[in-house]
């Protein structure tokens, strides 16, 4: 897929918006061809206001309401090499089960997009994975991939940010980097129903310090890489 090297800061309705209709599945044709499109061209895909807002509602509530407890410190790595480091990031999560309603039409509506982004790019994805990301006052999370070449099969990456009335002075923007060791990035502001997907092996990307509460939902789309000797995902 071809890329640009755009440098742009993106806050709240800089972009025209995708129609938001409801959390039902309406509109979702038309946000798929916006970002089946964004991939092919440049990689990335940046949609403010594209989460339906009673989705975005919901799961914004959900996480005001989940009990401390459930977040636990982000950890780098997968399975037995994670480890927590808080000098790289300082982020709290909390996997996305099937355990409100409003989980279970984000992971409905995850389910449409898989769908739609495989019959337009043919993309294999098999399966997804989410949590909820909570970012107190002054955390952040250093430039990073989600995915290295060969190493791994987290396809896509998406971030759907539940953040109302975000201020420039509030910080925690998404910085995605279009070119690999290059300095300049470009900047999303984590407003209300932003979604962002963009190829999980070839965009590094970091979150800002954020000067209050910000609340988000990552998720990755993977390829099935299971054999004889390796379930996936793993448990």
């Amino acid at each position: 897929m071809a890329r640009n090297n755009m440098h742009h800061c993106y806050y709240g309705t800089f972009l025209v918006p995708v129609n938001d209709q409801s959390a039902t599945g309406q509109g979702d044709e038309q946000l798929c061809k916006a970002i089946a499109s964004d991939l092919q061209d440049t990689g990335y895909s940046i949609n403010p206001l594209a989460l339906p807002s009673q989705l975005a509602d919901g799961l914004l509530q959900q996480a005001l309401t989940k009990p401390v407890g459930q977040f636990t410190p982000a950890g780098i790595g997968r399975a037995k090499h994670q480890l927590l480091d808080h000098t790289v990031r300082k982020d709290k999560i909390c996997w996305i089960t099937e355990d409100s309603t409003a989980s279970r039409q984000w992971l409905q509506w995850s389910q449409r997009l898989q769908r739609c982004l495989n019959q337009r790019l043919f993309l294999g994805l098999f399966s997804f994975e989410s949590h909820f990301a909570r970012y107190n006052a002054g955390d952040f999370y250093r430039r990073h991939l989600d995915s290295f070449k060969g190493e791994g099969n987290r396809i896509l990456s998406v971030v759907a940010y539940l953040n109302p009335n975000w201020r420039e002075e509030d910080g925690g923007k998404l910085i995605l980097y279009p070119q690999k060791n290059a300095p300049g990035g470009i900047g999303v502001a984590p407003a209300h129903g932003t979604v962002v997907v963009f190829l999980s092996e070839e965009f590094e990307h970091e979150v800002l310090p954020a000067q209050r509460d910000r609340f988000s939902i990552a998720g990755w789309f993977r390829r099935n890489s299971s054999s004889a000797l390796r379930a996936d995902p793993p448990a």
